[in-house]
């Protein structure tokens, strides 16, 4: 089959209990995923990665699930981040990620609120960037 056939949200949709599990080059304390852009530079494809979170979103028992490493350069970058940095594109809304795994932990996102998410978010990401995405939270959701 070719990937017009297989990434279609109707097809995905109707399979059961679909998982779709992504990467992601930054993740904002919402829960949007840029997986196509570093700053404003292109630096990958998205594939199909769009495609099946929405099918998994649809799909009976269907769930998303995006596993990335909490840093980068070394540690030197959180990968998680208050807001996506200016140019880059939210790959997948925050309504399509059920889930986000790190090495340091899982964080449920599905059905919470947003301050819910960025609890939920500043808990999986190292722990040299809590302090300071928590900070930036309290600005961000909490008046």
């Amino acid at each position: 089959r070719d990937i017009g056939y297989i990434a279609s949200v109707p097809v995905l949709a109707a399979q059961d209990n679909l998982v779709c599990i992504n990467s992601a080059l930054m993740l904002d304390l919402t829960g949007q995923l840029c997986i196509d852009y570093l700053g404003a530079q292109v630096y990958s494809g998205t594939g199909g990665a769009l495609d099946f979170a929405v099918g998994a979103n649809f799909s009976r028992g269907g769930r998303c699930v995006h596993a990335m490493l909490s840093t980068a350069q070394g540690g030197k970058v959180s990968r998680i981040v208050p807001q996506l940095e200016a140019g880059a594109v939210a790959t997948i809304p925050r309504n399509y990620v059920d889930y986000v795994i790190t090495e340091h932990g899982v964080a449920s996102l599905q059905g919470k609120s947003l301050r819910q998410r960025a609890e939920e978010l500043t808990g999986i990401a190292h722990p040299d960037y809590r302090e300071e995405l928590r900070q930036a939270a309290q600005k961000l959701f909490w008046p």
